[in-house]
């Protein structure tokens, strides 16, 4: 049950005044922390301001510079209204003792601006002045109001991001009738720890971000601000310890076998493990043998193999008789799991099976009876597989690709199909370490540092568009030399059917003037008509491949050796660097052709610069993060990173660490939130949404 106290801040925003259903739509579709709910006065108190103005500015007229914010105490003078019906602005002058200046109105009522700005009065007005011949002009003040109604004007005015068809005037008269709304809530934190950082209670750090004295107040170092991200990372770290031991309660079987199926898989390997691959092994032996369950994140950058380490953790569990699962985020990724290992199991015995939705019915059915009878030792396939009715007679380890399309609960749900089942994450997106700490904060990290022998570092080089016939010459060289090539479109995100069009046309283009055919994949396709593609550019039948993002992740054709991204100054870093890694996965040189449309800004050139400085994904997602904050680390929005609305995981990295010991320090002495600060603390997971957590308190 949430508390009581709460309940104000959980109404919708349409109970506030002056709030009805088309703002309340506006909010929600642009505040609303749930889906398919109305955003709630919560979401709108935290929605943050990212600077102010400063309307305590007041130089007099002649001493206002070009582009500043000012007010101004003014004496109307005359009103120029422009010819009817035609498109002049209406004008009016006004003087101080300094000097005269016009205020100009596009389509303003004349009987509102008489009784506005009346002629021969005093009126206090704030607003953007612009010198144009020579002339100060204010185009559309903010505020214009009488002497003694100047106090209704903010001295320091909070702004806020905003929305399309929402003014910053709904907006702000919305947030301070939420603000009246804001209960005094009990402390979560205890007293030494407020004492040491000098923070101010939740409801004065909130009220002040909201009600700004200074430019400083929300600085994201300001004590405000900083309370309150400590209070969000807080809530986070205390959920993701609360899963970790419920996961633990469930308890663990401990599962030793002698080793000899996992020295026999290494052992038919074409290659010997890295020394990061080998050491990730034994962390997973280690947490196998032990009697709770393992949680254990595999992070390696693109083609660092591991693959292979997952491999070898489920023959430790198939050789005890227990079975394991391999869940790839999409198909095509899922098939290529399958063919890579196939031959591998084949001759160690492994009992492999490939579960999709592109089986029969019958083809489903004779797996499930198989892997009921336990006849499968290890089957693989996408995530919703395994969240329907898919059973197994001993499920011991699951093995989860891409961990950042996937939630807590998914793991949850997954961890149900068998007993004390052990789970492995892998990612191949470098997360830096304060990310780990937030969205995984709940799991024991391996990182693959080594890239397997033999592989060469990719060449990458930044071009402008405006050379594309010279790259699709180049292109046309290196395919009668022999080599395969990617080109990839980017999303056009207003449209699905831009993107098409921007994709089949490089495509026709491309056949043109290569004078071949050419391979052509992307979302809209159904998965037959991809596979196909791929297994064409894969065979060598054709020799270019273009695509959307959907090559990002895992697609493996060793011998491509040029990669070819489109308007390169769109896509993310994380995004960029798994794309790049497409390449090099065999024993040729290879070559990553960014092309960017100019004049590029400051953060696309900053990252194009970096992919060509540095192959190292760890480093890369190091500056992605100082260059785009953490919210969007792992590519887009709904990428499984808590979306935190306050904390900035690069302001705020030092908080993270706090707040993680903090977690385990109150479930260490107060493991089912029981005391009167442990009730605080319960508030504090509902304010922020994290009360699936509280739920598993109440299931133990």
């Amino acid at each position: 049950m949430r508390p009581p106290v709460l309940d104000s801040l959980f109404a919708p925003v349409s109970t506030l005044p002056g709030v009805g259903p088309k703002i309340a739509k506006l909010l929600t579709d642009f505040l609303a922390s749930q889906p398919d709910r109305e955003a709630t006065i919560a979401d709108l108190l935290f929605h943050i301001p990212h600077t102010v103005i400063d309307r305590r500015h007041r130089p007099g007229i002649a001493y206002s510079e070009n582009g500043d914010i000012v007010t101004l105490d003014v004496t109307i003078d005359r009103h120029m209204p422009g010819p009817r019906g035609g498109r002049a602005p209406y004008r009016i002058t006004a003087f101080d003792d300094t000097g005269s200046i016009t205020f100009v109105f596009f389509h303003s009522r004349r009987d509102w601006l008489e009784k506005t700005f009346p002629e021969g009065e005093r009126r206090i007005v704030s607003g953007k002045v612009e010198w144009f011949n020579e002339r100060p002009q204010m185009v559309h003040p903010d505020y214009s109001l009488a002497p003694d109604e100047a106090d209704a004007m903010p001295q320091v005015e909070p702004v806020y991001p905003m929305t399309a068809g929402l003014s910053p005037k709904t907006l702000q008269k919305a947030m301070a009738a939420a603000l009246d709304k804001l209960p005094e809530l009990p402390e979560w934190l205890n007293d030494a720890h407020l004492r040491q950082n000098q923070w101010p209670s939740f409801k004065e750090a909130l009220t002040a971000l909201h009600r700004p004295e200074e430019r400083l107040d929300i600085s994201p170092e300001s004590l405000f601000f900083q309370r309150l991200a400590y209070d969000e990372l807080l809530a986070s770290q205390l959920a993701l310890s609360l899963v970790r031991s419920k996961m633990r309660q469930l308890g663990g079987i401990s599962r030793k076998p002698s080793g000899s199926l996992q020295r026999r898989v290494v052992g038919v390997l074409p290659f010997s493990l890295t020394r990061s691959q080998a050491s990730a092994v034994e962390d997973i032996n280690a947490d196998l043998a032990e009697p709770t369950r393992m949680l254990r994140l595999l992070q390696g950058d693109v083609g660092s193999g591991k693959t292979v380490v997952a491999l070898a953790a489920l023959a430790q569990v198939i050789e005890t008789g227990a079975q394991g699962a391999l869940m790839a985020p999409t198909e095509i990724l899922a098939r290529q799991h399958f063919a890579s290992m196939s031959p591998i199991c084949e001759k160690v015995g492994i009992r492999l099976a490939l579960l999709t939705g592109k089986d029969t019915a019958k083809e489903r059915r004779i797996t499930q009876e198989k892997l009921d009878a336990g006849e499968i030792d290890l089957v693989v396939g996408t995530h919703a597989l395994f969240q329907g009715k898919v059973t197994f007679k001993d499920l011991a380890l699951v093995v989860v690709d891409e961990q950042h399309r996937f939630g807590v609960h998914q793991r949850l749900a997954l961890s149900a199909k068998g007993q004390g089942v052990d789970v492995l994450v892998m990612t191949a997106t470098p997360i830096p370490r304060t990310l780990v700490l937030t969205c995984f904060g709940d799991m024991d990290v391996s990182r693959l540092t080594d890239k397997p022998a033999g592989r060469k570092p990719i060449t990458t080089v930044s071009v402008s568009l405006d050379r594309l016939d010279e790259i699709i010459g180049r292109i046309g060289a290196a395919i009668a030399d022999g080599q395969k090539v990617y080109w990839v479109c980017p999303l056009v995100e207003e449209s699905e059917k831009i993107d098409l069009a921007a994709v089949e046309d490089r495509h026709r283009v491309l056949e043109q003037e290569l004078r071949q055919r050419v391979s052509l994949v992307h979302g809209r396709m159904s998965a037959d008509e991809k596979d196909a593609a791929m297994q064409d550019f894969k065979s060598g039948q054709t020799r270019v491949l273009v695509a959307t993002t959907v090559i990002e992740v895992g697609v493996d054709v060793p011998d491509a050796t040029i990669i070819v991204i489109e308007h390169a100054e769109r896509f993310g870093l994380a995004q960029l660097h798994q794309l790049r890694g497409r390449v090099g996965r065999g024993d040729k040189a290879s070559s990553c052709v960014l092309l960017y449309k100019g004049p590029l800004g400051e953060t696309a050139g900053a990252r194009l610069n970096i992919m060509r400085q540095t192959n190292d994904g760890f480093l890369i997602a190091e500056e992605d993060l100082k260059l785009r904050g953490g919210g969007e680390i792992l590519g887009t929005r709904q990428s499984g990173t808590p979306g935190f609305r306050i904390a900035r995981a690069e302001e705020h990295a030092d908080l993270m660490e706090v707040a993680r010991d903090d977690a385990r320090l109150i479930l260490e002495t107060d493991p089912e939130l029981s005391t009167e600060r442990g009730s605080a603390l319960r508030t504090l997971l509902y304010l922020f949404g994290r009360d699936e957590a509280i739920r598993l308190l109440r299931a133990g």
